[in-house]
């Protein structure tokens, strides 16, 4: 309500399927209901370009700006065009000036500010019908005489959008006896219009309405939330035209999930009744089935085993949250009951100690996450005087999202080497009366520290520091004694390390993956993982 002095442009990446996420969470409705600008990129020129726009336009009308990249646009590689830096826009920015009209928001002022974001967000309807992207592709009229007389077109956004362009020029070379049109398939040989929705908030209303005069039938294909199509049968109703409306809706397209060319092309051929070819299905060999694990080396890994080890037999509960830390869960470690979003497993394990006394409450997590999200819910276990343990997973980076530095590295995003925040500091200010450190790699102390943990009273914190080892070089490689070996697998069955092979009856070394962290040279029963480095020899 407050709107914005300088461009604020907020880009949250969309994951259909969903590939990486918990949910599949659809900004373009999010940004309705905010009644916020939302730009949808359909590719990777259009993303760099559309930012720029997006910027412009924040400045331009004061509003917050979203932008809206899915998977495909988010992990696209391309060669773009890019603007030489005399091209580059520079603004000196003013600071900030004093007044309290526009930046004390009180319930007066909301209810100004609301009416003008209302009538600022119906003339931008109209605004963006005429934006460039917000575009209508049309049809050669040649294919009309290949249907059925009824009127078709086909209403996309975002990198759906993208298939359907190509589903539509793919059609058309396949219509008309196999003839391209013009000796080419472009913009003008498409089977049906297509229009591109590039702003689905606020929707370019003015040209949906040229776009759907005319026209009998229209489907949309779009992923997530049904909102264009949803738009697009209020347009009819507003303007009291009789085109049918298609899409998640009627069943035409799919409710959840991503969408991918073929399928969105098949469904593009049963609207507009062409028929494809039939093709042979295409025997494949079976992939191997290839789980997410920890890396060879993980320090996380050390830190699940030694807090196992130490609850054996007893009744326990082990909440996890976001990061990589999440492959807690897989066998053999079997360590993660709970996940549900970042700092959830604070809340969680401190509910549960209330409910049930019984039973010994862990969370676990990542040093970035404490952080961002883990903070108030420690606060909040020890006002509340919880029972439960919290595992800071202290690895010295945000390790599953790109190696980003965090408050606890001392060193910021733009490289400047800082004071860090201190875990252990901050623990303690909260009120925390135990709190340790401890490597994991160490494992019998790792494993003594978290028993001695489990026994004092109250909010109790171990922090296991050790760092990733993407960011430390490896220390040598762990070596087995096929003398000593007796092929019992505790080393493979109870830590699930991907360097760690079974060969002829033997446990075995992948040197191409071990890092030397030793951890499994401390649970081998009769010692035949050797360590060359701290002096020991592979003696047959």
């Amino acid at each position: 309500y407050m709107g914005v002095k300088g461009g604020l442009v907020v880009l949250v990446a969309d994951d259909p399927g969903p590939i990486s996420s918990q949910t599949e969470q659809d900004t373009r409705t999010f940004a309705a209901f905010s009644k916020v600008p939302v730009f949808d990129p359909s590719g990777t020129q259009e993303a760099y370009e559309m930012i720029q726009e997006a910027f412009a336009f924040s400045e331009k009308y004061q509003t917050p700006v979203l932008l809206r990249p899915t998977t495909r646009v988010s992990h696209g590689y391309a060669s773009i065009q890019v603007k030489d830096p005399e091209e580059y826009q520079t603004h000196i920015p003013e600071g900030f000036v004093k007044d309290s009209s526009r930046w004390v928001i009180f319930p007066r002022l909301s209810n100004i500010n609301h009416r003008k974001i209302e009538e600022r967000n119906a003339s931008l309807s109209h605004i963006l019908s005429a934006y460039e992207r917000n575009r209508i592709y049309p049809a050669d009229q040649r294919f009309q005489e290949k249907t059925d007389g009824i009127r078709r077109g086909i209403a996309s956004g975002g990198f759906s959008f993208t298939y359907a362009m190509e589903a539509l020029q793919s059609l058309a070379a396949k219509s008309c006896d196999n003839q391209l049109l013009d000796g080419k398939v472009g913009e003008k040989g498409l089977p049906a219009p297509l229009f591109k929705v590039s702003t689905p908030f606020p929707f370019p209303e003015d040209a949906a309405v040229t776009f759907l005069s005319g026209l009998d039938e229209v489907l949309c294909v779009e992923e997530l939330d049904p909102v264009i199509e949803r738009e697009l049968v209020y347009v009819c109703g507003k303007h009291h035209l009789n085109t049918k409306i298609y899409g998640k809706l009627s069943g035409h397209m799919p409710l959840s999930g991503e969408n991918s060319l073929q399928d969105v092309k098949e469904r593009i051929a049963a609207f507009l009744k062409i028929e494809l070819p039939v093709k042979e299905p295409v025997q494949l060999p079976k992939l191997p089935v290839r789980p997410p694990v920890l890396c060879a080396g993980c320090p996380h890994r050390a830190s699940f085993f030694a807090v196992k080890q130490a609850m054996q037999g007893k009744k326990t509960i082990f909440c996890g949250d976001i990061g990589c830390y999440t492959l807690g869960n897989a066998m053999p470690l079997d360590m993660v009951d709970t996940c549900l979003c970042m700092g959830a497993g604070l809340g969680i394990a401190q509910a549960i100690s209330h409910l049930d006394k019984e039973t010994a409450c862990f969370a676990f997590v990542g040093d970035s996450t404490f952080f961002a999200s883990a903070i108030p819910g420690v606060v909040n276990a020890v006002y509340n005087q919880a029972e439960m343990t919290l595992v800071v997973l202290d690895n010295s980076t945000t390790a599953m999202t790109g190696h980003q530095p965090h408050p606890g590295t001392g060193r910021t995003m733009m490289g400047d080497v800082v004071a860090a925040v201190d875990t252990e500091q901050v623990l303690r200010g909260i009120g925390l009366r135990y709190v340790k450190t401890v490597n994991p790699l160490e494992h019998q102390l790792a494993v003594e520290t978290v028993k001695e943990a489990v026994k004092e009273p109250g909010v109790k914190a171990i922090i296991f520091k050790s760092p990733c080892i993407a960011i430390t070089k490896p220390q040598g490689k762990m070596q087995v004694s096929s003398a000593a070996c007796i092929g019992c697998k505790k080393c493979i069955r109870s830590l699930g390390c991907p360097a760690l092979v079974f060969e002829n009856g033997k446990a075995a070394i992948d040197a191409s993956q071990c890092t030397g962290c030793g951890l499994c040279a401390q649970i081998c029963p009769t010692g035949a993982i050797l360590d060359p480095g701290k002096g020991g020899r592979q003696d047959d």
